[in-house]
């Protein structure tokens, strides 16, 4: 593509050296740059790509994207942000491919995997094709394994990339996680989404955002951008429902959805058991019911959210509630590893979210048995929910193993006195540490009987734990089954 018609549509910038050159190719890492790229120059927490533009050059970059003049006759092209802007030129640089695509956001602080593989379900059972994009990586079907993802939702150039790849691909519809930092960003800036949908809004990445408000800002610009005849889901049983309400444009179709409030989908009669939830959807005037594989309130809620986001788009509610009931667990969400005892793998790592998996645990336990639950949380991240986290642990859980979940690079033992200082229990028969995260997975098998109900939270699908100076390979499904014979045919997709 021509660099004219690359940044045709940018607003102001400045060239040094202008040439309307070829750019076949964008980079914002000099160690991938090829030749022809544009090499882009982004600003990061600890480094910053305008001291790499000799190595971008070496490699064969043949333009320069920055926020001021670099000492090179290369071609140049300045603008104030590099990062938000990056956006608009991955966007014409695989020429607009979200236009071609029904493209929804689902942006929350939990419940977003699942909703998108919930949606991806109703819409190839409607016979449509379907990607994902999301925390798992992409993939383009449910059928299909997934393709590594660095982020939940992917730099401008990988996601304009994939975006293109699916729009070639005889792709009709793409559901996609968006998350707080990609929407303040601008990752996907260039995108134009036909629908939205907010699943909740609780304590999460306060140590990139400061305040709750900055947060819900940040997941606002969603739906701020949406264009008139695309739509809106809203859970209308949040405490930030009315502030999403508020900032809708005018000519947007709104759904909300609620098991509490009044709400245009709503699930009433609800009923847990070791094999789901069983509920009625009431909706226009009618009712349905449902019976789910998925199990827990939140669950409840992430159906919902899928359920009236296929119904903002005119899918019959027959062909939705098939498609729900056919879909087994997603990949640590809520995974049932073992059935004697139940051990539960689940990806919670917020209070919210940790309290909603053990609210659900406690509905499958027996009377006479106990909760369980083994948690750590992440290095270098919000250090204000780690107390909390052990105070609803301590609350919730009969008994709780602290350890480590990837400590990055904090010492896993501050990480866990943060934790315990949430936990006022002093039974050294209920509140164990084992900072190994693979031994306290095995200490489980010592503190639990086969009518128990354990829960391991923190990692879910994640098959690696980020230690100080290195990545290993480690699977909480994978750690338990060692420790716990795991039922036949136990699957999540």
């Amino acid at each position: 593509m021509l660099l004219s018609e690359l940044i045709k549509n940018i607003d102001n910038y400045q060239t040094k050296n202008f040439e309307d050159i070829e750019i076949t190719g964008l980079s914002y890492n000099s160690a991938t740059t090829q030749k022809g790229d544009m090499f882009i120059c982004i600003k990061g927490e600890t480094s910053d790509g305008h001291n790499f533009v000799d190595s971008a050059l070496k490699k064969g970059a043949a333009a320069i994207f920055c926020e001021h003049e670099v000492d090179s006759d290369t071609v140049q092209v300045i603008v104030s942000d590099t990062k938000r802007t990056m956006a608009y030129i991955a966007s014409a640089f695989y020429n607009n491919p979200s236009k071609e695509l029904n493209l929804i956001g689902i942006t929350g602080t939990n419940g977003k995997t699942t909703v998108t593989h919930l949606i991806q379900r109703i819409l190839e059972h409607n016979n449509e094709t379907c990607a994902l994009i999301g925390t798992l990586g992409y993939k383009m079907s449910s059928a299909d394994s997934y393709k590594e993802a660095k982020h939940t939702t992917p730099q401008p150039p990988e996601l304009q990339k994939d975006l293109r790849l699916m729009a070639d691909g005889a792709i009709k519809n793409v559901v996609m996680e968006v998350s707080s930092h990609s929407l303040e960003q601008n990752r996907v800036g260039g995108c134009d989404f036909n629908g939205a949908v907010f699943t909740n809004l609780t304590q999460d990445h306060l140590d990139y955002h400061i305040t709750m408000r900055n947060y819900f800002k940040a997941k606002a610009i969603l739906f701020e951008n949406l264009k008139k005849g695309s739509f809106a889901v809203i859970n209308a049983d949040d405490e930030y429902a009315k502030d999403f309400l508020s900032v809708i444009p005018d000519g947007v179709k709104v759904v909300t959805y609620a098991v509490k409030s009044n709400a245009d989908v709503k699930a009433e009669n609800i009923d847990f058991s070791v094999d789901g939830a069983k509920l009625t959807v009431k909706f226009n005037n009618m009712k349905v019911n449902l019976n789910l594989h998925l199990n827990g309130m939140f669950s409840v809620y992430n159906a919902l959210a899928a359920f009236s986001a296929a119904y903002a788009m005119n899918i019959d509610y027959k062909i939705i509630t098939e498609a729900l009931e056919n879909t087994k667990s997603v990949a640590g969400r809520f995974e049932i590893v073992s059935k004697r005892p139940l051990v539960i793998v689940d990806y919670a790592h917020t209070p919210d979210g940790l309290e909603n998996v053990l609210r659900a645990a406690r509905e499958l336990t027996p009377k006479e048995s106990n909760l369980i639950c083994l948690f750590g949380c992440g290095g270098d991240r919000d250090t204000t929910k780690r107390p909390k986290m052990g105070k609803i642990a301590d609350e919730l859980a009969d008994k709780v193993v602290v350890t480590s979940d990837n400590p990055r690079s904090e010492d896993p033992q501050l990480i866990i006195s943060d934790i315990m200082t949430g936990i006022k229990t002093v039974d050294t028969h209920r509140i164990f540490v084992e900072p190994d995260r693979r031994s306290a997975i095995k200490f489980l098998k010592n503190i639990s009987n086969d009518s128990d109900v354990i829960v391991i939270a923190g990692k879910g699908h994640e098959d690696y734990q980020i230690l100080k100076n290195e990545t290993i390979h480690f699977d909480d499904r994978e750690e338990a089954r060692k420790v716990f014979p795991a039922a036949a045919g136990l699957k999540s997709v």
